[in-house]
């Protein structure tokens, strides 16, 4: 048991040198200790500062962009809203002209027709006026072989038919 014993005297001479330890650490190591201690709790609080801030602009850019993004959008709603609207009276005024095309067209045609119709009338008048006047001239040719018959017909013919003006 003596070896776990120590004797008075090193117990002593252990105590001296722990004392003087520990006084030198108390003068010189405890406040290198405390100023490395103190040092990083004052960077990790300004660290902490910056990153509140960072958090802040951070929350800022993102409002912003957010913002941003809202601002897009309407001005897209706005721009396809006029797209809309341009296509539709693109669309209109295409049905217009189309209608007036249409119409003018139409006029056109009718007015092409009535002349066909008074050129088709007039051929028909002109032709029914050439067979009737060989056809009376044959029958006259038949009924009237002598000249003195022949005129007397025209003058009672001029007599009863009716004059017409130009």
């Amino acid at each position: 048991m003596e070896l776990f014993l120590p004797e008075s005297g090193l117990m002593i001479w252990m105590l001296i040198g722990f004392l003087i330890v520990l006084f030198i650490l108390a003068k010189v190591g405890w406040p290198m200790i405390m100023g490395a201690v103190t040092k990083r709790n004052q960077h990790i609080s300004d660290s902490l500062i910056a990153a509140k801030e960072a958090n802040e602009a951070l929350a800022g850019i993102e409002e912003a962009k957010q913002k941003a993004i809202a601002e897009s959008q309407a001005e897209q709603l706005r721009i396809m809203k006029e797209n809309q609207e341009l296509k539709s009276q693109l669309i209109e005024e295409a049905r217009n002209q189309a209608k007036a095309e249409a119409e003018k067209i139409v006029a056109d045609a009718r007015l092409r027709i009535q002349k066909e119709q008074a050129e088709a009338m007039n051929q028909i008048k002109a032709e029914v006026i050439t067979l009737s006047v060989d056809i009376a001239e044959k029958l006259l040719q038949r009924e009237l072989s002598d000249k003195k018959a022949q005129n007397q017909y025209i003058e009672e013919i001029l007599k009863d038919t009716p004059r017409v003006e130009a």
